[in-house]
């Protein structure tokens, strides 16, 4: 039986009177491929969806698609949680004395709560609460607090605030009295977050200690002087030897 796909003379006088039907055109196997590809590619309709449209579009999807959904559904569902947990706090509250059993020594399981007692009219305690307030913002997943130091502690001392201790799991694992260990009345926000990174708070993205420079300029100094005095008693005693 002859090819109608053949070229010949006669297939081509068939196909003009029609007798013939018009000759297929070869695929083109590469942009097949291609096409292909894209399909297998396609995002599926309902991974673009929230999870309050994939409800209302049920009737819409086969069985398929429908157990696709809801492992997909289940995993966006875990994402979600996992989130307004890790975003849950995300500022500076105020808390008073009455609520700092709930708020901090009992507060949820594995979260950390950095609190600040403090005194408004001491200057350092207001620099700490706007360094506080950012880092509050910066490290939602951490549970930032202050209160005023009377409403907590009666008769506490001046030269002790600011005071923060960062609780987890009802234990104070850090703590920084006085204006001297929070770091100085130049107290500057990375210094800060450096601090509460050490004891394990907040998970820091600084690399090193942004006061590493003047620590070492100090240590260096009381070395130099060590060595001077050590010097100047050296001499001494050699002179009264003499």
């Amino acid at each position: 039986m002859q090819d109608p796909n053949e070229d010949t003379e006669w297939n081509e006088i068939l196909r003009n009177f029609g007798i013939l039907p018009p000759k297929e055109e070869p695929k083109d196997e590469i942009e097949e491929m291609v096409l292909r590809l894209q399909k297998e590619a396609m995002v599926k309709p309902y991974e673009k969806m929230t999870l309050a449209q994939l409800k209302e579009a049920e009737d819409e999807f086969d069985d398929e698609d429908m157990k696709a959904i809801e492992i997909y559904r289940e995993k966006r569902l875990q994402e979600w949680k996992a989130l307004k947990k890790k975003q849950k706090f995300g500022e500076l509250r105020e808390i008073s004395g009455n609520q700092y059993v709930n708020e901090v020594t009992n507060a949820e399981r594995d979260v950390w709560v950095i609190i600040h007692l403090y005194r408004s009219s001491i200057p350092m305690c207001l620099l700490v609460n706007q360094h506080l307030s950012l880092l509050a913002r910066k490290f939602p997943e951490t549970k930032f607090v202050k209160a005023i130091v009377n409403s907590c502690i009666q008769h506490y001392h001046d030269n002790c605030l600011p005071t923060i201790f960062a609780y987890k799991n009802g234990q104070i694992e850090g703590k920084f009295i006085g204006i001297i260990e929070c770091g100085g009345i130049n107290l500057k926000l990375e210094e800060l977050e450096w601090k509460l990174a050490e004891v394990g708070a907040i998970q820091t993205d600084l690399e090193e200690n942004p006061k590493k420079d003047i620590v070492d300029v100090m240590v260096s100094s009381i070395r130099n002087a060590s060595i001077y005095d050590d010097t100047n008693s050296s001499n001494s005693d050699n002179d009264d030897t003499k």
